[in-house]
């Protein structure tokens, strides 16, 4: 029976991509010389590849989680509406996946921060030791590694002591060394319960967390590179502490943990009457090595994004900073002045601004998109298609990935018409599909303006893009001349909707750098 769970496929889990491999050239490349001192690294089976049987592994053997919310069709799918609230189900005619087996893997493929939220006996902790054992660690060693939030712990029980022969005789800090606890140094970290632990002990764990580093008494502990496992009970993330927000942007992306589907209990049986664990049979050919774990993240920095879908992300993050009526200079009109000043953010949203605002998608937010959130939406969009085998992001893998990313960094803004439409309601909960509803809506608006073959302002990027070198007087001048109407067209006709707002500025920042061209240019003839 030990064997039963141990099984890997040995057929591909996913045909060989048409596109093709990643690109084989690295800056790196340039750099490297002859003798590699790193692990050699197996290429008989694509990393990728390793990566699908350990998701397949996971979940038909040990998470057991028989969702597939990341939906992806070859061909138009079946569709089915049940019930009378209408649910629709879909069934997927592309390879299709659970987001609470799938998220924490790519978060393990780049090493970032995962928060795990759901009910107790939901497996969250489970899914954060099976990270710890694909990265090699025995299981007692990823046992001892997990640190359990609880109301009482302290800095020194969550990052280490200074020995007590030295606090005695030490003539200062330099003289006292600290016994940093052994967690610190591995390359999957598990904080069991972040929200139960004090706000003080918080802000330690913020330090490593963000800047990799551990401190006391004067003394830093340089940290490796991490994938992160945090988990909560609660999906705001309240608990016995409030958790501080800092602490909580710095969280990539967070992923709900499923219900367990009663259909399956009897695997649940032959783990009873075997005496089974997963954890405590996982395949040793799924574990990945330093040098792959490294490899792994270098294909998918690799992947390469096309500029068309890297357009509707910027179109897309456009839509939330605005608050027009926050600010009197143009580029202090956004939400985030509002919330500085800590002024009514309902009352200056329900003011009167000409826009429609059932439309207009920015009401449905009480903040903007951060850089943190879209470099994260970015990184984990690259790793689902170099998961899927595919050298390019896709539009459906950013539409896959952006609500997991932005769950607790877009704050839905409840009293925006467009929850209390009818049907809507929903949404008021459903974070996760309100955010994919979002991308949708803002796709469809994007292709309403046409913007893939008439993007002015985007033409006008690409050509400042090229560089200044070599730009005449009189080339820089009928650029600007450009810019100029351009934005005496935006100011004719369109209400100031988010995108509308993101073009002004950023035609307001190139009129500003051919002005200065042409200033240096007089001034050097």
């Amino acid at each position: 029976m030990k064997n039963l769970f141990q099984r890997v496929s040995q057929a591909p889990t996913r045909p060989p991509s048409a596109a093709g491999g990643p690109k084989t050239f690295d800056v790196a490349d340039l750099y490297r010389g002859p003798i590699d001192a790193g692990e050699p690294v197996d290429t008989a089976t694509g990393l990728d590849e390793k990566l699908r049987q350990a998701y397949f592994w996971i979940v038909n053997h040990a998470i057991i989680s028989p969702h597939y919310d990341i939906e992806y069709n070859t061909t138009p799918p079946q569709r089915y509406q049940i019930g009378d609230s209408k649910a629709v189900v879909t069934l997927p005619t592309g390879q299709s996946y659970s987001s609470f087996v799938l998220l924490p893997l790519l978060n393990f493929a780049v090493r970032r921060r995962c928060l795990l939220v759901g009910g107790p006996g939901r497996g969250k902790t489970a899914s954060a030791v099976l990270m710890g054992l694909l990265a090699g660690y025995p299981l007692d060693e990823v046992h001892r590694a997990i640190q359990h939030g609880q109301p009482q712990m302290t800095i020194s029980d969550l990052l280490g002591n200074p020995l007590p022969a030295d606090l005695i005789g030490a003539q200062s800090m330099s003289d006292i060394r600290i016994s940093w606890r052994k967690w610190l140094g591995m390359r999957v970290k598990i904080i069991d319960e972040y929200n139960r632990i004090p706000t003080r002990t918080q802000s330690a764990l913020l330090t490593v967390l963000a800047d990799n580093y551990a401190e006391i008494l004067d003394h830093t502990y340089e940290c490796p590179e991490a994938a992160w496992y945090l988990t909560a009970n609660d999906d705001a993330g309240g608990g016995t502490y409030a958790v501080i927000e800092a602490l909580r942007d710095r969280i990539d992306v967070t992923v709900h943990a499923l219900h367990f589907n009663s259909r399956f209990v009897r695997d649940l049986l032959v783990r009873v009457e075997e005496g089974l664990r997963p954890e405590q049979v996982m395949p040793q050919r799924l574990v990945f090595t330093v040098a792959e774990m490294d490899a792994m993240k270098n294909a998918i920095r690799q992947v390469t994004l096309p500029a068309p879908l890297r357009r509707r992300l910027e179109f897309f993050a456009s839509q939330f900073e605005l608050c027009e009526l926050g600010g009197a200079q143009i580029e202090y009109r956004t939400k985030d002045t509002v919330k500085l000043a800590g002024a009514d953010f309902a009352t200056l949203s329900a003011q009167e601004t000409g826009r429609d605002r059932l439309r207009d998608l920015g009401t449905q937010t009480r903040n903007g998109v951060s850089v943190r959130a879209l470099m994260s939406a970015l990184e984990f969009a690259k790793a689902l298609a170099w998961f899927r085998g595919n050298a390019s992001v896709e539009l459906d893998d950013l539409r896959n990935v952006l609500p997991f990313v932005l769950h607790d960094k877009l704050e839905p803004n409840h009293e925006a018409p467009f929850f209390d439409a009818p049907g809507n309601g929903i949404y008021r909960v459903d974070r996760v599909s309100w955010l994919r509803l979002l991308f949708d809506s803002a796709c469809a608006e994007y292709d309403r303006l046409q913007l893939d073959t008439a993007d002015p302002v985007a033409a006008l990027q690409e050509e400042l893009a090229q560089g200044l070198d070599g730009v005449s007087e009189n080339e820089a001048r009928a650029r600007i001349v450009r810019i100029e109407r351009l934005m005496a067209e935006q100011a004719r006709g369109a209400k100031l909707y988010g995108h509308v707002y993101d073009d002004v500025l950023a035609l307001k920042y190139m009129h500003q750098r051919y002005t200065n061209y042409l200033s240096w240019l007089q001034w050097s003839s």
